[in-house]
């Protein structure tokens, strides 16, 4: 398979969940000590987060990368070197974001990575984080994110969009319930 042929299928990659992999968290260090060693002044902290991040959790076997920056401008002006260091992105995706970018690592027609790059300390960063921590305190609420992602998994198996949009609520309910 080309690399034009690998990207175009990961692009249009079905949503499927896997069971938890115990080599999630090391695939995470690697890949942000390789962005710590290509942008070493860039980043002002980088974490791993999404349902890879929680010990136990399935998911989608991409690793999400937060990394913090001090501005969305500066996102924005590490959107092109980022390109040149195996990632790609959608400037027409990125056009819809506020508060964030987004850019996609992929190997062998399969997405292995999402960057998001946020602003450190927004409210981005600590919406995304405060989620991947609940989910790490509560097994209850992990167990029943699992059940619910395994519905939408089959419900929007070739809408990625759907998919993201499902979980949308859930999110919001369980964020909310964290801070009352």
């Amino acid at each position: 398979m080309d690399e034009e042929e690998s990207l175009n299928r990961a692009i249009h990659e079905e949503v499927a969940l896997f069971p938890y992999n115990a080599n999630w968290p090391s695939m995470y260090e690697a890949e942000r000590g390789r962005l710590l060693r290509l942008f070493p002044d860039d980043f002002l902290a980088i974490e791993h987060f999404g349902s890879t991040a929680v010990p136990g959790l399935s998911a989608k076997p991409i690793i999400d990368i937060l990394a913090g920056v001090d501005s969305i401008s500066r996102a924005d002006e590490l959107m092109e070197p980022l390109c040149h260091a195996k990632y790609t992105t959608s400037m027409e995706f990125n056009a819809s974001l506020v508060g964030r970018r987004w850019l996609m690592q992929w190997a062998e027609g399969r997405r292995t990575h999402h960057l998001h790059l946020v602003v450190y300390g927004g409210q981005e960063w600590k919406r995304r984080l405060a989620f991947r921590d609940i989910h790490r305190a509560n097994t209850e609420l992990a167990e029943q994110y699992e059940q619910n992602k395994g519905l939408w998994a089959a419900e929007f198996k070739s809408d990625r969009g759907g998919y993201t949009a499902a979980k949308s609520d859930f999110v919001r309910e369980a964020l909310k319930r964290a801070t009352t």
